[in-house]
Parts: C-alpha cells; structure tokens; sequence
C-alpha cells in the first residue's frame, strides 16, 4: 500500500521517499479505515491498521504507528492468523525499536522468529532480517550478524534479488561496526571481513542444498576456489578406524542430546549447543592434536574450542562458507551419532569444495573428517527422511603463529 513511499536511511530504519506525499498517503488509509461500515471485514480493518502505523512510524509519530499497529496485530490473533501475527508483530518492534522501548521490542521479535520458526518457515528470513537489525542497534555484533547470515543464506535460496541486496546491505551494515569497534592495531577486522565476503560469495553461486548442481556450478568457479584452497593449512581427510573408545562416543551423543534439548540454538542452518564434561573427559582422554598432527602433517595444539552440532530434520542443510579465523587453522568433526532409513536413496554428507570439485565425506559414527574451515569452503547436504545426525567440532590453533596469519589471501571475487 506504502511500499512504494518507503525506503531506508544509512541506518538502516525505515524513512519516507517524500514525506509530503507519505503523509498524504497515511491520510488517505485513515479515511479508507474510517470509511468502513460497521461489521466489515476484520481482515480489511486489520490490513489498513498495520499500513497506517507502519507509515506513522516512518514519520515518526511513535505513539500513532504503537495504537495501530497494536491493534492490527490484536485482529489478526483474534482471527487466529499466525502469518499476520508473525509479520504485524514485526512491524510492532520496529515501532517500539524506533520509539527507544527496546524491551518491548526484544519480546515481540523473539516471539515473532519463534513463531515462524513453528508455523511459517517462509517468513523465517524477514524475522532473522528485522531481529538481526535490532540486535545490531543494541551493539550485539555478533549476534546480529549470525541472524543475517542466516536470512542471506534463506533469501538466497528464495532467489528474490531485492530480498537479497537488503541483507547484503545489512551484514555490510553490521562488518562495518564491528570494524569501527576493533581496537587500534588489531588484526582481527581483515578475517572477519574477509571470510564473510567469501560466504556471500560462495552462497551466491552454489549450494549445498543441490548436489545436482554442482557439475554445472563448478566451471565458473573453479579459478577463484583454487585460489583459495591454495593457502589451506590442512588439506581435507576423512579418518576412519581411529581408536576412540567408543563408549566415549555415546557418552558425548548422550550429552550432546540433553544439551541440544535444553539449552540448543539455530545458527546458520544447524543446530549448536556447548559442550559439557563428556566432551572434555574424551578431550582429555584422546590426544587429539596428534591425531590432527599426524593425518595432516600440521602442528597444532589441543582443541580450544568445540561444540555440539546436529541436523534432525528432513532437508535440513548447511550451506557453503568459511569459517571465521576464530576458531583455529584445523577443524575436526567427529560423528556421534548417524541414524538413517535404509529405503533412504541419498545420505546427507560433510562437502567440500577443492580445487578439483566437490568432495563429499559420509561420517558414521566413530568416524571424522579434518580440514581448514577458514580457508576450505564447506557444508552439508540435506538430510532424507529419517535421518538424523549428531557432531562434535573441535578447533585448533597451529604451533607455528606464521600459520595463523591471515596475510596475502586472495579478496573474495565481486
């Protein structure tokens, strides 16, 4: 109704084209909305409401754009229309974000994404995009930036360009403060921008989601990837055999459980949880710095970090990118958990994109597969029916701190 009249400002907010004619435009709604007979229909009522306040919110008029955006999101709960209430409730915490309410406005995205997340995964992308905005106005970078990388990898698989330049321009948004906040003299802003280029790119012209794809997506961009893995520090190797007590194995698949039930988080595709004491008993039981020292030919210390990763619905996948500096220069995966139909034709599998093509790695349990997921494009294909996967990731810094350096590496392509 508005849309036309409605653009964004540096910030990101919403902001009138011409405020004159936004203005009249807005009147014109509430003579529409005043015009209605007594018993119209609620959805006529509900729609005009929501237009009306988000115009009144991009003039400014904070308490106007709150009544009616209230009471368009109170018509469509009534009417038990979760797809209206996910996206009034949207515009709702924009209003109460512009209005300087952040509580009121944390409330409302965190129900509306919860919502969609249940009930309309096709709005899922506009709450990450509109949560990732409010997170980046409270400072909480991070955060904001893992929910865009998320509505970028969703709208890229939409195909809607539009969609696509506006989390583009909200994640270059967000890589700019986070510049603006490193401290003087670090170093950490050059990997942070780097390896979110690379993802964008990567993401833009290929997936995980369509093994199909892939002997037709690889010629262009077979120059730019081998540029790439030109600098990987570990090549990728899939170990099987290795003797890792395998009732380690189930202690951690057991934990990994209770801690993805309680306490997991969607991010990026996947779901995460942290590690408890099973982990860190089979940390301090397997010396896994030989094991990537001595597959790999590359030094490293014992794991810094690590986490719980799963995949338990049908289709669920990761899509390609590169990880931040962050988490080490060799990452291993350990797989604790594989079920899967055996009428299943396909089997959902770590990839990788090499120099040569693309190279999948299927994991049973027990098994792992290392690599440099800073510099190795890497994914998941999606999940068949019935299956379901559990991983544990491990993260290690080299020896040498000349392997750390982050210098030279080729610029992602435009």
């Amino acid at each position: 109704m508005l849309q036309h009249l409605i653009t964004q400002d540096a910030g990101l907010r919403m902001v009138p084209t011409d405020r004159d004619k936004l203005t009249t435009g807005v009147g014109q709604l509430l003579d529409d909305l005043r015009a209605l007979p007594e018993g119209a229909d609620p959805a006529r009522t509900r729609t005009l409401s929501r237009w009306i306040g988000i115009g009144q919110m991009c003039l400014g008029h904070h308490a106007e754009a709150l009544t009616f955006l209230r009471q368009s999101l109170d018509l469509a709960a009534a009417s038990g229309n979760t797809r209206a209430v996910v996206a009034t409730s949207l515009n709702l915490g924009d209003a109460h974000r512009y209005a300087g309410d952040m509580r009121a406005a944390d409330a409302l995205y965190r129900s509306a994404l919860g919502t969609a997340r249940s009930h309309h995964p096709e709005l899922v992308d506009f709450a990450l995009q509109h949560t990732g905005k409010y997170l980046m106005e409270r400072g909480e970078l991070v955060g904001a930036e893992a929910h865009l990388r998320e509505a970028l990898r969703l709208r890229i698989a939409k195909g809607d360009t539009e969609l696509i330049g506006s989390t583009q321009a909200a994640l270059s948004r967000v890589e700019l403060l986070i510049d603006r906040a490193a401290a003087p003299g670090s170093d950490d802003t050059v990997p942070r921008q780097w390896n979110g280029r690379w993802t964008t790119w990567l993401q833009s012209h290929t997936t995980a989601r369509s093994p199909d794809r892939w002997a037709e997506d690889f010629p262009a961009i077979r120059g730019a990837v081998r540029g790439l893995t030109a600098h990987q520090r570990v090549h990728p190797r899939h170990l099987r055999d290795q003797p890792f007590p395998a009732e380690l194995i189930t202690a951690m698949a057991q934990e990994a459980e209770q801690a993805l039930t309680t306490s997991g988080y969607l991010h990026n595709g996947k779901w995460n949880a942290a590690v408890g004491d099973a982990a860190n008993r089979f940390a301090g039981h397997v010396d896994l710095a030989a094991v990537v020292t001595e597959s790999t030919g590359l030094e490293v210390e014992q794991p810094h970090n690590g986490v719980y990763i799963a995949y338990l619905e049908e289709g669920q996948f990761l899509d390609f990118h590169v990880d931040e500096f962050g988490f080490g220069e060799a990452n291993l995966i350990l797989c604790l958990k594989h079920e899967r139909s055996a009428a299943a034709p396909t089997v959902s599998a770590t990839v990788f994109i090499g120099a040569d093509g693309y190279r999948a790695c299927d994991l049973a349990a027990g098994e792992c597969v290392v690599f440099d997921g800073a510099i190795t494009p890497h994914g998941r294909t999606p999940l068949a029916a019935g299956e379901r996967v559990t991983l544990i990731s491990f993260g290690f810094r080299a020896r040498d701190a000349a392997k750390r350096s982050a210098a030279h590496l080729p610029a992602a392509p435009h």
